[in-house]
Parts: structure tokens; sequence; C-alpha cells
């Protein structure tokens, strides 16, 4: 399979989830958690898999980030078969629909939008919450492509299997991904940076941060057994590791 980082850039999260662009020339003075948005295409024999749709970052052209990478690699988003979203925070889903002159519209529209259906639940219950963004996520959950996830854990494909574990959310879900005896593992904001292999810690920023340090050490065993390749959403300088 192939792997393609849609990194977006690396940003400085502010506690009311205002995202500014890291540049060298701010790097050491702005605020917040520095981190990097980067979605994942997986390009398998069957299908062009979207792992998370980052934050629809614009360069100063006005031009989609994302965009702009899969114009790089001759990709067209109709070309995108599946969006499989782990969880539901704005810097996960925002990159997922588009304002056009007819309002918004998916940005993949060929592409099946999976969700799980109690992570969207959750969200709805916790209006207010600068994590989300309710205006884009109103949106995205009237496209006609959805796929509403139930289960604990499943099948999407045969090279596609999902489990809903919770710890950054309490309904987030992660993914393997497994062609040809090779596997990618996306743990999405539960294992964001290759640092938290380093340091077993809960962090305070997860629903259940003690969940998410023990799924961590689980995965990082299973990884070295089988030989994962593991997605790193988060992390400023890396996008794909193996242990």
């Amino acid at each position: 399979m192939k792997i393609i980082p849609l990194k977006e850039g690396n940003f400085s999260a502010s506690k009311t989830k205002d995202f500014t662009l890291l540049t060298n020339e701010n790097f050491n003075t702005v605020s917040g958690i520095k981190m990097s948005v980067q979605p994942f295409l997986i390009i398998t024999e069957n299908d062009y898999i979207l792992l998370d749709a980052g934050i629809g970052w614009k360069n100063e052209e006005g031009q989609s980030v994302v965009m702009k990478i899969l114009e790089r690699e001759n990709i067209q988003p109709e070309q995108v078969t599946k969006l499989l979203l782990s969880h539901l925070h704005k810097d996960h889903i925002d990159g997922a629909v588009k304002l056009t002159d007819n309002g918004y519209e998916a940005t993949f529209p060929n592409a099946q939008i999976y969700i799980q259906k109690r992570e969207l639940d959750f969200a709805m219950e916790n209006k207010g919450n600068p994590s989300f963004d309710f205006n884009i996520l109103e949106q995205l959950i009237q496209l006609p492509n959805i796929i509403w996830m139930n289960e604990d854990k499943g099948q999407i494909t045969s090279e596609i299997s999902y489990e809903v574990v919770g710890g950054h959310t309490p309904f987030m879900q992660v993914f393997w991904i497994t062609e040809n005896e090779e596997t990618v593992f996306y743990g999405a904001d539960d294992l964001p940076q290759a640092s938290y292999l380093k340091y077993h810690l809960a962090y305070k920023s997860d629903f259940d941060g003690r969940k998410a340090m023990q799924l961590r050490i689980l995965w990082e065993s299973e990884a070295r057994a089988d030989s994962w390749k593991i997605l790193l959403y988060h992390d400023l300088e890396k996008a794909v590791i193996e242990v």
C-alpha cells in the first residue's frame, strides 16, 4: 500500500482551540500546545482511504493545503473512496466539507464517510465545547454518503478493521489497514506523537488519560510483534514510525 501524509502544517492550539500556524519567526513566542495537523491517505488495491480530514487549512493564496498535496501526487478528491473519522474534534473533521457558491459540500464527493454514532451523541451533549466546530459538524452529518457506525469493533472491508477504544474522547475509534502482510495502524489522538510512546503519562487533555496510556503500552507491544507502521497525526516532525 502507499501512505501519503497530508500535512497541513505545524500549529499552536490555544485553550479556546484557535489554531495559529507556526513559523520560524513565531515558533518560540506563540503560546499554546504545539502540534501538527496531518491526515493520511492510504492507497490499497481496492480503495483510496482518508484517515481523518484535517482542519481545512488554506495557504497564503487561499488554496487548500491538502488539495495542493493531492494535486502534487496526481490524485483527484473524487478518487477518495472512504473517509474514516476517528472522532469529531474540529482539527479532524473541518476539512471534510467545503463552502461553495451553493453552500457546504463534501470535499471528497465520492467517499463514504464513516462516523461513530456514539461519538456524535457525545459531541451534541457538549455544545459550547471549543474542541468541536458545531457549524461544520452540522453540515457534515447532513452529507449523503455517511455510514453510521454503532459497533464496538469490526471490519469495514477485509483490509480495514476498527475498534472503539475511548481515551482521548469517550468513543474515539482507531483503525488498522492490512494488505499483503503489511499493517498500518492509526491511533489518532490516543497516539498522536512519537513521544507518547517514550513517556508513559496520563494526559489531562484526554477524557480518560489513564486508559489512553494503557492502550499505548498495549499497542507498542503489538506493533513490535507484528511490525506495524504507526501513523502520527500530531507529531511536529514525524509522520510514520516503526517501533
